[in-house]
């Protein structure tokens, strides 16, 4: 900045001059008036009230006048600022007011328009079924035991007593994972955990084990290639059908309500011996065969529903998998949660269950 000169007339400096001054103020009057938003207002500002604006670089002027002359123009310039400073702020209220008007008109929400927001998600009914199934048995004190999906071929067919011929180890039941020679497969039943769990805990054993397995069925509204499954394990000694049926009543009460009882049907697995399937009462018609005077539609009148297989574990799987026959007896069930998940929602299409269509899963929520 440069020092007074007391010799030079301060009517020359032409920044100070009052009319100069005045056109700078109505400048930027005339530039405040005309601001149309609060972001040109905050240009106008910079330009007309800034550091770097006429007004003020004119003040820095003030430094070379001689002493006489410092007051008349300190005032002249303090006034023009001030003026602009006020009609600043006054714009800048107007603007304000404008712009909340503006805001309330443009982001008005009809609050009575459908919504268009994203719906809410829901778990999985297998998932939901698979942890309920779990829920029963460790209300009874038994423990959930989990497996891999990808399994030896010998816990999966040898150690259960399934014969080198038996048909499940063809490709049209079971897939093979390459290489050949490493003799794995993608599990067909859950069965393989029951056989780890024995292989590597002492009795008395009481497990459940849920978990997804892998047939080579086609699709359609019963089958699938994946699906899922919850089989039972006890190996205690003195377990005999009596315990077994016991328990299945319970469990079947359990998923259907009261009065849904189970009976057994000779039947054949190479697991257990003897072996049995397992119906339970129609849960629609309890077991009458008729509804409304009219044939059950679930049962077809037959007052029974297939559910699933059971039996007594066979003494060549407690051998193979090192438990004592001659101390231990046990006793082993298997169920498709799939079904018992179709059975209890009325769910008439496989399909539905593995399609991904959320507004199947979201009827049946968010249960934890």
């Amino acid at each position: 900045m440069s020092g007074p000169n007391t010799e030079y007339d301060p009517v020359e400096v032409t920044p100070l001059r009052a009319d100069e001054v005045e056109a700078m103020r109505e400048a930027a009057l005339e530039a405040i008036a005309a601001a149309s938003d609060l972001e040109e207002l905050k240009q106008v500002r910079l330009d007309h009230a800034g550091d770097r604006s006429p007004l003020a670089l004119a003040n820095r002027e003030i430094g070379a006048l001689p002493p006489q002359a410092r007051k008349d123009a300190g005032a002249r310039l303090g006034k023009a600022r001030g003026m602009v400073n006020k009609a600043l702020g006054e714009r800048t209220v107007v603007l304000e007011a404008e712009h909340e008007e503006r805001m309330l008109v443009e982001e008005t929400v009809d609050v009575t328009l459908p919504t268009d927001r994203a719906v809410k998600g829901a778990r999985h009914p297998i998932t939901m079924m698979s942890e309920r199934i779990a829920d029963v048995f460790v209300s009874m004190g038994w423990e959930v035991a989990e497996g891999p999906q990808v399994e030896a071929e010998w816990l999966n067919f040898d150690a259960l007593n399934m014969g080198a011929d038996h048909p499940a180890r063809t490709m049209q039941d079971t897939f093979w994972l390459e290489p050949a020679e490493a003799a794995l497969v993608l599990r067909t039943h859950t069965s393989p955990v029951q056989a780890r769990t024995m292989l590597t805990r002492k009795p008395p054993i009481y497990v459940v084990c849920p978990g997804r397995v892998y047939r080579t069925d086609e699709i359609d509204a019963t089958h699938s290639p994946v699906f899922h499954q919850v089989e039972g394990l006890v190996i205690d000694e003195g377990i005999s059908m009596a315990h077994l049926k016991g328990s299945l009543d319970h469990f079947a009460t359990a998923m259907f309500g009261e009065g849904i009882t189970t009976r057994f049907r000779p039947s054949y697995f190479p697991f257990t011996e003897p072996s049995a399937e397992v119906d339970l009462v129609c849960f629609v018609c309890r077991g009458a065969g008729e509804e409304d005077g009219h044939t059950c539609r679930t049962c077809r009148g037959e007052g029974w529903i297939e559910w699933g297989g059971c039996g007594v574990v066979n003494p060549r799987v407690l051998i193979a998998c090192g438990v004592d026959p001659e101390t231990y007896t046990g006793f082993a069930f298997g169920m498709g949660i799939d079904r018992t998940l179709m059975f209890r929602h009325g769910v008439e299409d496989l399909r539905d269950v593995f399609e991904g269509d959320i507004r199947f899963a979201q009827p049946f929520g968010i249960e934890i």
